[in-house]
């Protein structure tokens, strides 16, 4: 019961993808043809949202459950690497027609797709484990 509440977050986030249309492949289409503001919206807002929260974690407002500070941990700057994740994100991205964060609210909507997803997630994940001491980052 103590974790309840992060059960109802992630329905509530749940919700949120799918009536903002965060899910809908036909946005992300639009969002990479330039077509329309939507998804440069919805991803605009996850941006500032996100920022206002790391401000928050690095000032020691949010704690985590035990009480702890949240320190996040500085990243590396890099041009390269950056370049080369971005593009094979974005290469995966078009071709699926979907971003990885949603895949599990896609489950509950087109099972079989969504689970090709997943499992492809899932293998190109384990693929950049094998590779990652050999690439740029």
């Amino acid at each position: 019961m103590k974790n309840i509440k992060f059960l109802l977050l992630g329905i509530f986030f749940a919700i949120v993808l799918s009536k903002s249309q965060a899910i809908s492949w036909f946005r992300f289409y639009e969002m990479f043809r330039f077509q329309s503001f939507h998804m440069f919206g919805i991803i605009g807002s996850a941006i500032v949202i996100s920022a206002v929260f790391m401000q928050l974690f690095k000032r020691g407002i949010i704690k985590d459950i035990h009480g702890n500070l949240i320190k996040p941990k500085q990243k590396e700057k890099g041009f390269v690497r950056t370049l080369v994740g971005g593009t094979f994100f974005g290469i995966g991205w078009g071709i699926s027609g979907a971003c990885a964060g949603p895949i599990f609210v896609i489950l509950g909507f087109k099972f079989l797709p969504a689970l090709i997803l997943l499992l492809s997630a899932l293998l190109g994940a384990f693929i950049y484990g094998l590779l990652s001491k050999k690439l740029p980052n």
